[in-house]
């Protein structure tokens, strides 16, 4: 089976619970992707919908508040993929700095075969092309 961005999404969202294991690249980022489109499309429809004018965007802040922990999950997968520990995200509380260090974390190319983590996950699932 093809994964294209949306089965990855939907991925992220089956493993929400999962922070054991280890996320390729594609996975983060194709996720990240289709989220931003849809916290878009949130924000359009509480502006169109709602008429917002300095009131609370409700639909965007429960999407937001609703993929806290399967966003949390899957970077803590793809920061294992790196073979670094998932306590790596609290670097981002850092200012400026600290989001660089964790982007640089994110981007950077998965471990070759196994490590700590688990076995590499391309070896497990079809990985989209780039």
């Amino acid at each position: 089976m093809r994964m294209t961005p949306w089965r990855w999404y939907l991925d992220a969202w089956h493993n929400y619970v999962e922070f054991e294991g280890r996320s390729s690249r594609p996975a983060y980022w194709y996720f990240a992707l289709v989220n931003l489109i849809v916290f878009g499309m949130c924000l359009f429809l509480d502006v169109a919908l709602f008429r917002l004018s300095g009131g609370v965007p409700v639909l965007t802040v429960l999407y937001v508040l609703a993929t806290v922990i399967p966003g949390l999950s899957l970077a803590v997968r793809r920061l294992h993929d790196t073979g670094r520990s998932g306590w790596w995200l609290l670097v981002e509380v850092v200012p400026v700095v600290g989001q660089l260090v964790l982007l640089l974390f994110l981007v950077s190319a998965s471990q070759p075969g196994d490590n700590r983590y688990g076995p590499t996950p391309t070896a497990t699932r079809e990985t989209p092309p780039l």
